[in-house]
């Protein structure tokens, strides 16, 4: 069997539909493996020496959360260096990086077909198509050439995709292309993840990087409110300069001052010689407060100065000291709340809270859980050193039912002790982590899992018609997250993953404004 001429017609046409990249990428490994007959494919993206997986299919699913560098997985490295088609062997020594990835197939690929197609644009590599199939002559009746024709249809799909989100994001920002491209994009910070939730986060954050604006990140604890703040500034104008960090629920009464502002020899006992303070050193860059919420009151003064004129004096000093320094905020607390109770500064939490950014929590990113799932097993394999480490997929069923108080965070953590005590249990280099690996209840607030959601068995009116009762569900959902946002729209907007305006006008339509 080869391929044809409509083969690839089907492929071209397929790929290239008005899809978001999510669906078209998935799309694309679909038709590959009903064209090739494959029982496992991945479309990878190239970016900083390793592969990032972009769809998969026919492989575990927490494969598409994990980040494969090349110099460890010896497969992917060939197909990086190739330029060319490359045909593995059955008999291949190089161990594949999918071992124990592919669903019922135990823990290692020994004889199967595999072929990797590297993707080229203007020369250089942007991606690979990887394709397994478990009869090592699967493959034999494809030429080089087919598989070619077919590897540069991928290339030019990817290669679409990432300069469509390019120019995406470029929109966004209102800016030119060389202040977007300010940061190498391999040095980029990388939110995982591809729920709802997420892009919608990812979208906010696109939006307010490239301005001068004050950002309050707000989210319970353990969501990643400093990778969001990274992230803010590395997408921000002021990407070369330094992004300072400074926890202020770490820093003593006593020096908060000085850490902040600085001082001058002789200020205060052991003051034995100048010392500049963080904004000094986040001149022109950025400056990440972290807890803003425990900064004492006195010290909130004394920053909302600096917000309001640029200007500081260190710790025994008279004179003023100049400084251009963005503030980005993060904190676990309501302000509003700190600000009633006389604990926050009213005036601060207004020069902040100029663009709020609210941080999902896990248990809201739905699908999510899988991916970052697999990119710290991926990560808690290489500290290891372990060949193989995967989940069953009675682990990933149990991790997605269990409600995650302690966020991100915390799943980072019960893996990470999970892939441990999977290693001492096992004789070999590849490890399977199981359920009985994880214990939820290490700490209290972990100790319940999620229950299962039972379906309403009540009978709903019928006395209305779809288009009725979908208008009154969406009227009393919209008013409860309202609620919640105390009459907040734009903060239910962002809440409900709406565009602003929409969200106004679907309220008109239904009558609830």
């Amino acid at each position: 069997m080869s391929l044809s001429q409509t083969d690839l017609t089907r492929i071209a046409l397929d790929i290239t539909a008005g899809l978001s990249d999510h669906d078209r990428f998935s799309r694309l490994l679909d038709t590959i493996r009903q064209t090739l007959h494959c029982d496992a494919a991945a479309l990878l993206q190239f970016t900083g020496q390793q592969f990032n997986p972009l769809a998969i299919d026919g492989l575990s699913p927490d494969v598409l959360g994990r980040r494969f560098i090349i110099s460890e997985h010896p497969r992917l490295e060939a197909i990086a260096r190739a330029g060319d088609i490359v045909r593995f062997p059955a008999d291949s020594e190089l161990p594949d990086p999918y071992d124990g990835l592919i669903p019922h197939q135990g823990d290692h690929l020994v004889v199967h077909a595999c072929i990797g197609l590297p993707l080229l644009a203007n020369g250089d590599l942007i991606g690979a198509v990887t394709i397994d199939g478990f009869d090592p002559k699967q493959f034999n009746a494809f030429s080089d050439n087919e598989l070619r024709t077919l590897s540069a249809i991928a290339a030019a799909s990817l290669s679409n995709a990432l300069m469509i989100d390019k120019l995406e994001k470029q929109a966004l920002q209102s800016q030119e292309i060389t202040s977007v491209n300010r940061i190498d994009p391999d040095s980029r910070v990388e939110m995982i993840g591809h729920s709802m939730a997420i892009n919608s986060l990812k979208n906010e954050l696109s939006v307010v990087a490239s301005t001068d604006l004050n950002v309050l990140i707000l989210g319970e604890t353990g969501t990643g409110k400093e990778l969001v703040a990274k992230s803010v500034h590395q997408q921000s104008n002021r990407a070369k300069q330094p992004l300072v960090y400074l926890n202020c629920a770490a820093l003593p009464e006593s020096v908060a001052e000085s850490e902040l502002f600085g001082h001058v020899k002789g200020a205060f006992t052991g003051a034995i010689s100048h010392r500049s303070g963080k904004f000094e050193k986040a001149d022109n860059g950025t400056l990440f407060l972290d807890e803003i919420g425990e900064l004492p009151l006195g010290l909130q003064a004394k920053l909302l100065r600096v917000l309001q004129y640029g200007d500081l004096q260190k710790v025994g000093s008279d004179k003023s000291l100049k400084v251009d320094v963005r503030i980005i905020a993060a904190t676990n607390k309501d302000l509003k709340q700190e600000v009633l109770a006389g604990r926050f500064r009213a005036d601060l939490y207004h020069r902040l809270s100029v663009f709020p950014i609210v941080v999902p929590p896990l248990r809201e990113r739905d699908g999510d859980v899988t991916l970052l799932s697999g990119f710290f097993v991926e990560r808690c394999r290489q500290k290891l050193g372990l060949k193989s480490l995967r989940l069953d997929a009675s682990s990933l069923a149990l991790l997605n039912d269990y409600d995650w108080p302690g966020n991100i965070r915390e799943l980072e953590h019960v893996l990470h002790r999970a892939s441990v005590l999977s290693r001492a249990q096992s004789s070999s280099n590849s490890c399977l982590i199981t359920p009985q690996h994880f214990d939820f209840n290490v700490e209290p607030q972990t100790a319940a899992v999620k229950p299962k959601v039972k379906a309403n068995q009540a009978t709903l009116p019928s006395n209305r018609t779809l288009k009725q009762a979908t208008a009154a569900f969406q009227s009393q959902y919209i008013q409860q997250v309202l609620t919640e946002n105390d009459g907040n729209w734009a903060a239910t907007a962002r809440a409900l993953a709406l565009d602003s305006g929409n969200l106004h006008r679907l309220a008109k339509r239904i009558g609830i404004k």
